[in-house]
């Protein structure tokens, strides 16, 4: 089976994206090819960005693979905690490990010499938390 993608999210409760608000329900868009997804994800989260409680994620479904991803961008500050206002979170994957590292080189030794620009490694339970 084929890897798919989803788009999903909407108002959640608090920041820590976990639990949905009241009244509200969890949406669900696709399914996507991946670069359809993130197409998806791109649109939808433009058009609320003004809203601190809500939020989306691609998730993905189907055929395995190791599922890792480089996340990160430019932060607000050095807690790494909020991106600067206006510049999404990038996020690039999923690659197996060792293309994920290598993703990870890419773009630190790009920026090297910004204190506020920060990527990581994650998997693809952590992205979605």
């Amino acid at each position: 089976m084929a890897r798919t993608y989803f788009v999903v999210g909407g108002e959640y409760a608090d920041t820590t994206f976990t639990t949905i608000a009241p009244g509200h329900a969890e949406e669900r868009f696709g399914p996507f090819e991946e670069h359809e997804a993130h197409e998806c994800w791109r649109a939808i989260t433009g058009k609320t960005v003004d809203n601190a409680m809500v939020r989306y994620f691609i998730r993905s479904e189907g055929a395995a693979d190791d599922g890792w991803y480089v996340v990160g961008g430019e932060y607000s500050d050095t807690t790494f905690q909020n991106i600067v206002e206006g510049r999404p979170l990038q996020t690039f994957g999923p690659f197996d490990r060792k293309t994920a590292l290598d993703k990870w080189r890419e773009l630190t030794g790009k920026t090297v010499d910004s204190a506020l620009t920060r990527f990581d490694l994650c998997t693809a339970d952590e992205l979605t938390r």
